[in-house]
């Protein structure tokens, strides 16, 4: 395993929108504008199709979180991330490439680890998935995928893709598919694949995958009050199943503070120190950027600057 880097920032570029825009252009203008700042990461969303009812994102049984909005209606326009990806990995040079969550049981696993390699060859290894079990049966339907078995779907996805990206030849018995003595190239850029995160709550199910095939967590549902909790819950957890929980990233979701129109980075950072030293190392913020390039790599590099200041600040 990697070690634990330096705590680095992370940006979500919206994939999303709740009517059309113009143009899309501007999803690249912010990816390249993040790059020439020094965000360490961008993350995109993902959705396939959406069913009428959405009320299931507020509803934890269903894998969603108390009180969650989704942030456009049924009829919301929403990009492919993986193919979000790879268009700004055309348009970028350092910055890692995330996904925050792909619902990978909605993928055919071969399928997915065929384009993950893909993505992660043309941005020179920059590709990460995060990767989770989503909260939308509809979505499951809608692919064929029963909603009840996403779990052992994922389980058996992250097991295919690892085989896949680390050996030279894969025999494999799974749902519907068989590999016979398959060969997929190129591999990844790093030995072990392309880094896995797994997002979820700290549950046994979601600390299982992340001490088998997770470099990182992303804590769903978790708030300034519960995150102490979680992380304790996690390690727990993670320990119980062989892992050293010090091997693995965390992030947290900051939140977005604006004050007279303006983002208000001082408070959206205040919690940042103590948050190093309970064990986050990946702070993700939503907050929105300006669709101009020259605009956006402004607010970034202010935003970047007084990250660093925060995260050094750890009296």
């Amino acid at each position: 395993m990697e070690a634990i880097p330096a705590p680095e920032i992370s940006v979500g570029v919206r994939n999303f929108a709740a009517r059309a825009p113009a143009d899309w252009r501007h999803v690249l203008d912010q990816a390249r504008a993040a790059d020439e700042a020094g965000i360490d990461r961008l993350f995109v969303a993902d959705h396939l199709v959406f069913g009428r009812d959405l009320s299931a994102y507020a509803d934890p049984a269903s894998g969603g979180v108390t009180g969650g909005v989704q942030p456009t209606g049924p009829d919301g326009e929403w990009l492919e991330p993986l193919t979000t990806l790879a268009a700004m990995a055309a348009v970028t040079r350092r910055v890692k490439l995330a996904t925050n969550v792909l619902v990978a049981p909605l993928r055919q696993a071969v399928l997915l680890a065929k384009t993950a390699t893909t993505v992660d060859a043309l941005s020179h290894g920059r590709l990460e998935l995060g990767v989770g079990v989503g909260w939308q049966e509809t979505e499951y339907r809608a692919v064929g995928v029963p909603f009840a078995e996403r779990g052992r779907v994922l389980d058996e996805t992250l097991d295919v893709c690892r085989a896949l990206w680390t050996q030279p030849e894969v025999a494999w018995t799974g749902r519907g598919f068989e590999l016979d003595g398959v060969h997929m190239m190129p591999k990844p850029a790093r030995p072990g694949g392309v880094p896995v995160w797994l997002g979820g709550r700290a549950i046994p199910a979601v600390a299982r995958r992340l001490a088998r095939h997770g470099v990182g967590w992303i804590p769903w549902g978790v708030t300034p009050g519960t995150v102490a909790g979680a992380l304790a819950r996690m390690r727990s957890l993670v320990e119980e199943q062989g892992r050293d929980f010090a091997t693995i990233r965390v992030s947290y979701a900051l939140p977005t503070v604006v004050d007279r129109g303006a983002l208000d980075l001082a408070r959206m950072f205040a919690d940042v120190p103590e948050l190093i030293a309970r064990g986050i190392s990946d702070f993700r913020t939503l907050a929105r950027i300006p669709p101009e390039h020259a605009a956006a790599r402004d607010l970034l590099a202010e935003l970047n600057a007084r990250f660093r200041e925060a995260a050094d600040d750890r009296r």
